[in-house]
């Protein structure tokens, strides 16, 4: 369906700030993983500040929770993307940078082809997501509705 995008958040938590020693590795392949990112099929936009990156934002109280926003033209673009590329080795190496998160992390959601989600809108869409278990308002990976399940809450 061309008419919806993917919207999704992932958020984490640094066990150092990002200047410190032990956050070198992942600071280190950031400008790699985001030109992925943005040459990867399927890919619509992301969250950047100046710096190309969006890891300096800090939208939730504490001050060590990074967060990454992107959309994308579809759930098998994002996989792709998430899973099938070099993003896979920093995802498996996370546990070096970030510590286990003891809430949900990641929320994706389908938007009008277009939108750009706004920070709130995806801090409410993880709220969502951990209040209500996965609904077509906010799911997973694992839990997907399609788009048309979303037809209603977007028009």
């Amino acid at each position: 369906m061309t008419d919806v995008h993917l919207a999704q958040i992932n958020i984490g938590g640094m066990k150092a700030p990002l200047e410190d020693p032990a956050m070198a590795g992942f600071v280190a392949r950031l400008d790699e993983i985001n030109a992925l990112a943005d040459r990867s099929s399927g890919f619509v936009w992301r969250l950047q500040t100046e710096e190309g990156n969006a890891t300096y934002l800090r939208p939730f109280d504490d001050e060590r929770i990074i967060v990454n926003m992107s959309v994308w033209e579809s759930i098998d673009a994002l996989r792709a993307y998430v899973y099938g590329s070099a993003h896979a080795e920093v995802l498996r190496q996370r546990r070096e940078w970030f510590e286990k998160f003891d809430r949900v992390f990641l929320a994706l959601w389908w938007i009008p082809a277009g939108h750009i989600p706004s920070i709130d809108e995806a801090k409410a869409r993880l709220a969502s997501l951990e209040e209500n278990g996965p609904t077509p308002l906010a799911f997973t990976f694992k839990t997907t509705f399609p788009p048309d399940s979303a037809l209603e809450l977007i028009a």
